[in-house]
């Protein structure tokens, strides 16, 4: 037997196991009780609206992603609307 047969031999039956079993561990893992609060959470951080701490920024810079920066989500452009 030579080794191209074996390897073929072996995917077709362990590592299908192998597969088929760590997908039904991820979607367990995934759909687990205990997790529904956790996605819950993260689901929000796209919304969340937090304000730039003033003491550590002064929202000047060209990269600030505090509101500063090149665009901003709350009220359009500011380089644009400065001028």
């Amino acid at each position: 037997m030579d080794t191209y047969t074996l390897l073929r031999e072996f995917a077709d039956s362990w590592m299908l196991l192998a597969m088929f079993l760590i997908f039904v561990g991820i979607v367990l893992f995934t759909f687990r009780p205990g997790a529904r609060a956790k996605h819950a959470e993260i689901s929000m951080i796209p919304l969340r609206d937090v304000e730039p701490d003033e003491t550590t920024c002064a929202g000047n810079c060209a990269a600030c992603a505090c509101g500063g920066g090149a665009f901003d989500l709350r009220g359009g452009d500011p380089k644009r609307d400065a001028k």
